[in-house]
């Protein structure tokens, strides 16, 4: 097998192995009287081709289907190989790591989970949540961070603490995005905006370390104010609902008057244009038989005098009590006008 670590040592947490103890172990292994035909020295070059074989043999390797095979010589990446079994000249003249390419990691920010996440608790980390808005107001964030290899060869070897780089980084991220932004903005409406710049930005900062690392996602999990003034926030945000339930009731009460008022003055409109064309129509009326009727007065005076006379009449005297008196009785009749009664009574 091949002697390695993930920190890039050519030679891994081991030392090569002592050739002098490989030949005392074989010989345990297999005792030169179990060889026959082997004098006292006759063991030692079967012993040799042995270990020789054994240590061609550790140059073979398998590389998973989540896993990229990262081949050293002398400590320097030379090749890249993909899932399968695959052989390399056997240590000390190179060695293999395995990183697994796929696999989505996670960092946690502000915050640690003790135990089990799903059923864990977490305990903040203050030195990492606390943060300075735009206007200089101080809000507890934390948020994770999910990653994976996108240049295992740049991963590997560009950078020492891949999981320090990328905490650090990221918070750094967060801290510039924050400072961009108001403390409203980021405990209501503009989080998804938050997450999407400081994944732009830990991306750029990572791509100018050479890290060979691909952000997945920055997820924020809480975000409010300290605790100190939490109660402040609170009656601030009261108000905030308060003021917009008022604002949504005059909304309301807006939309339900003008409908109501537009309506009235359409009808008043329409009754005025209605009342107009009627006024309009009678005068054209009135005008026409006024012409008519003047023009017949020309043609017969006299008969149209005593027509319009009759007209008239017909229309008057139906409203009014009348005694007719003959000719001859009314020389001996006294004309009476009762002058102390009501004006009504005389007109009826």
């Amino acid at each position: 097998m091949a002697w390695h670590d993930d920190q890039g040592n050519p030679w891994g947490r081991k030392q090569p192995p002592d050739l002098k103890q490989m030949m005392e172990q074989l010989k345990k292994v297999f005792p030169l009287k179990a060889l026959p035909g082997l004098g006292k020295h006759g063991g030692v070059p079967v012993l040799i081709g042995i270990a020789l074989i054994l240590w061609l043999a550790s140059g073979v390797y398998i590389v998973k289907p989540d896993e990229l095979g990262v081949v050293k010589r002398f400590g320097e990446a030379v090749r890249t190989t993909m899932s399968g079994i695959h052989y390399h000249i056997p240590m000390p003249i190179e060695t293999v790591l395995k990183p697994k390419v796929t696999q989505v990691r996670r960092i946690e920010v502000g915050f640690r989970t003790i135990g089990d996440r799903q059923v864990g608790r977490n305990q903040a980390v203050p030195g990492e949540s606390l943060m300075l808005t735009k206007a200089e107001n101080i809000v507890n964030l934390t948020f994770i961070v999910q990653y994976k290899i996108k240049d295992a060869v740049k991963y590997l070897f560009n950078v020492v603490d891949q999981a320090k780089t990328v905490k650090d980084a990221a918070e750094a991220a967060m801290r510039e995005t924050v400072g961009k932004n108001d403390i409203d903005d980021i405990l209501t409406v503009g989080k998804f905006q938050i997450q999407q710049n400081t994944k732009t930005t830990l991306q750029d900062i990572l791509d100018s370390y050479e890290a060979g690392i691909h952000i997945v996602a920055v997820q924020l999990q809480d975000a409010h104010p300290p605790d100190q003034v939490m109660a402040a926030f609170k009656d601030v945000a009261s108000a905030k609902e308060d003021r917009a339930k008022m604002i949504n009731e005059a909304h309301g009460y807006r939309n339900e008057i003008l409908p109501k008022a537009r309506g009235q003055a359409a009808q008043i409109v329409n009754d005025a244009i209605a009342y107009r064309e009627s006024k309009i129509i009678a005068a054209q009326g009135d005008t026409s038989r006024f012409l008519q009727m003047l023009s017949e007065y020309r043609a017969a005076k006299d008969v149209t005098r005593t027509r319009l006379y009759i007209e008239t009449m017909e229309e008057i005297l139906p409203g009014v009590n009348k005694i007719i008196i003959d000719d001859k009785i009314s020389r001996n009749v006294l004309p009476y006008l009762p002058l102390d009664r009501k004006t009504s009574e005389v007109v009826k």
